[in-house]
């Protein structure tokens, strides 16, 4: 049997990857790395910001740790008239981020324009990234002029699924006993302050079986709610905007909690999975950060929404009953095993025949957690953005990139057995996010020879 060439700008050196150091171990993310900490989205900042004169003073510094990661460069993103120029001398695709800021000032914007720009990254700080975000997951509409309108509808709907879901059954026992008081033909009601047993209807007695009772529906509840609870604790535990015992981290993990038991509410077929909290954070990072003060403090009904939007596309990968339909996880893991062999047989070969590694071993929390887990935080924003921006939908590209994770560390892989392989694809060395994309974007035309 011939096999097929590997395409020689697989083999550039570009593609290889150094060894990483002896303790390095990606999966403790309880471990300190400086680099997830320093260059994660936006920046957490060292100095103060400008204006320059006078500079802060030292102590300022010191209490920014703990205090909302602060954008290096705050600017409106929401009334772009007065800032596109003072973008443009961006080094890195200052020309794109021109465009992609021109283009946000438009009364209609170019979804399609906007999907090809940020498709190769969208700029740190100032907020662009929550807008383009919101853009791609089609939560803002084209139109400039319908944003506050479907914005206040969106923010309302989601204050009304808080009240409804979010309510302890007590209070709604204390909402009866406040309406049989307030009842001048109830006497006594109203002498005791408390409803008879008969008074209280049957769904809502704490003892009640019944499948319609607030109570025994609480009772269900409880469980999820208390792995919601332990993961979002957990979320991210090397950054300050999500754990610590400051106040601004407690209500960020409140807004995470706040949007899972809603999501798990109302969708009863999927309920919560493990790992959705790793999937909400980033959205909920990048919104929260936003500098227009109004989009920040609706952070969490903004992001229930897009939340929602990205989940639709692979919620079949959380739902147990469907892991082996067609549309379950293994059958995507499954597709990303053909991609492979269609673009490097030798080294499917070697994973799979050779070794007899099963790509489930490594690639069920690559997919599921959309790459969250793999890389630092702003690496997994920006390869987040290529994610969104494919008009394919996310699946085609996550897959692409994952594929392409395999290629860019073939040579080690080729060299090593089932045990060396293994850790090496469950521990992914830190690599050139850039490079990873770029390889991932070649695999989209069919290998040749």
């Amino acid at each position: 049997m011939v096999k097929k060439k590997v395409p020689d700008w697989l083999n550039s050196s570009l593609w290889s990857t150094d060894p990483p150091p002896p303790d390095d171990n990606r999966l403790h993310r309880n471990a300190p790395k400086p680099i997830a900490t320093t260059t994660v989205d936006p920046p957490l900042p060292v100095d103060p910001l400008p204006p320059p004169p006078p500079p802060a003073p030292a102590p300022v510094v010191v209490s920014t740790k703990e205090d909302p990661p602060t954008p290096q460069l705050i600017v409106d993103i929401h009334s772009f008239s007065n800032r596109n120029r003072n973008s443009s001398d961006d080094e890195n695709g200052g020309s794109d981020q021109t465009q992609l800021l021109t283009e946000l000032t438009k009364k209609v914007i170019n979804i399609r324009e906007v999907r090809r720009i940020a498709s190769q990254g969208i700029p740190d700080g100032g907020g662009v990234r929550s807008t383009v975000w919101k853009l791609l997951l089609g939560y803002l509409p084209p139109d400039r002029s319908l944003w506050s309108s479907e914005l206040a509808k969106k923010r309302s709907q989601y204050k009304h699924f808080k009240e409804e879901l979010l309510m302890n059954p007590s209070e709604i026992t204390r909402r009866f006993e406040k309406s049989a008081i307030c009842d001048p033909d109830e006497s006594k009601s109203e002498s005791s302050g408390l409803l008879s047993r008969s008074e209280i209807p049957q769904g809502e007695h704490p003892l009640s079986l019944g499948k319609s009772s607030v109570w025994n529906q609480f009772f269900q509840d409880t469980e999820i709610i208390e792995q919601i609870d332990r993961d979002v604790k957990r979320t991210h535990p090397d950054l300050h905007f999500f754990s610590g015992d400051s106040p601004f981290a407690k209500s960020n993990q409140e807004a995470l909690r706040n949007i899972l038991i809603v999501f798990a509410k109302l969708n009863p077929g999927i309920r919560y999975v493990q790992g959705m909290n790793e999937i909400l954070a980033p959205l909920f990072y990048v919104f929260r950060n936003d500098p227009d003060e109004d989009y920040a403090v609706s952070a969490e009904a903004d992001t229930f929404f897009c939340f929602v939007e990205i989940l639709s596309g692979f919620r079949d990968h959380f739902c147990q009953q469907l892991d082996n339909s067609v549309v379950g996880i293994r059958s995507t893991i499954s597709k990303l095993s053909q991609l492979l062999k269609e673009h490097d047989e030798e080294l499917w070969r070697h994973l799979e025949v050779t070794t007899k590694v099963n790509p489930q071993f490594y690639a069920f929390r690559w997919i599921t957690l959309l790459l969250t887990q793999e890389f630092n935080f702003a690496d997994s924003l920006h390869i987040w953005d290529t994610l969104l921006s494919d008009p394919e939908g996310p699946q085609e590209t996550l897959l692409r990139v994952c594929c392409a994770m395999l290629i860019l560390i073939r040579r080690r892989l080729l060299a090593g057995d089932f045990t060396s392989i293994l850790k090496l694809l469950q521990n992914y060395p830190p690599t050139n996010i850039g490079h990873l994309l770029y390889v991932a974007n070649k695999l989209r035309t069919p290998s040749s020879g």
